[in-house]
């Protein structure tokens, strides 16, 4: 990493959905953000979920996003190494945005050294105990055949069906996600807790809880990036120390 430049982590942005701002909002405010820190960012890490829903059909994407893809596409070609994580909405990203952004694809977590000491990163679903029935869908969203016969829906429907979909599982949740409760009942926090017994991490950065946290599991970390619906956060590493930050707004990180 370059002196004064910094690695970038943030997640669960959900394009394409209206919260506290709506979606087209939402993505002038993240355009900024980029814009704002594009000359320290050496290295952008987007946890998963950057868009609320997102299928690639052989010749057509889900319409919008330009200002997003365009910054980010630049930001590559400015020498910006950007990865992009699928998250439990975008999980069909296949190759239209590595190719046109310029940017690595990674659909499981990854570990990495980075100035002597381990990450461990990923979006998140469907690690740790619990959350049954979703990583049972994941096996049905995933599988090659399942993935085949979706794109054979008019993209009218396939979209429609989708973000039927997506709003029902927020109505459902009802918000619950978003409340502390302990360590103990933090299923990502009992992942970590699980991933330690067998490798040294130092970092465990996810995203997928909406909830900004910042927990100790010993001499690690487990940090979740929280959302951009309603917080604004994200985390940077400048070679010594990972901060949390929220962007215009008042750090709302849970530490423990």
């Amino acid at each position: 990493m370059y002196p004064d430049r910094k690695i970038f982590f943030v997640s669960d942005l959900h394009l394409g959905v209206d919260a506290s701002l709506t979606s087209i909002d939402r993505e002038r405010l993240f355009v900024k953000w980029l814009d704002v820190h594009s000359r320290e960012m050496d290295e952008l890490y987007i946890v998963g979920d950057l868009f609320d829903f997102w299928f690639e059909y052989r010749r057509a994407v889900p319409r919008g996003f330009t200002r997003v893809i365009g910054t980010l596409g630049l930001l590559a070609d400015q020498g910006v190494n950007i990865h992009l994580f699928t998250g439990n909405h975008d999980l069909w990203i296949f190759d239209y945005l590595p190719r046109e952004i310029g940017c690595t694809l990674h659909k499981q977590p990854v570990v990495r050294e980075i100035d002597g000491k381990k990450f461990y990163i990923g979006h998140g679903d469907g690690l740790g105990p619990g959350d049954y029935g979703y990583k049972f869908l994941k096996q049905i969203f995933t599988n090659p055949v399942a993935q085949w016969l979706f794109r054979y829906l008019h993209p009218d429907v396939g979209i429609w069906i989708a973000e039927r979909s997506s709003r029902a599982s927020r109505r459902n949740t009802g918000g619950s996600d978003r409340v502390f409760t302990g360590k103990e009942k933090e299923w990502l926090y009992q992942h970590c807790l699980d991933v330690l017994k067998t490798q040294a991490i130092d970092y465990f950065i996810f995203g997928h809880r909406h909830l900004p946290l910042d927990l100790s599991i010993g001499q690690a970390r487990y940090v979740n990036l929280g959302d951009w619906l309603s917080y604004q956060t994200y985390a940077t590493w400048d070679g010594v120390d990972l901060r949390t930050h929220a962007f215009e707004k008042v750090n709302p990180f849970t530490c423990a």
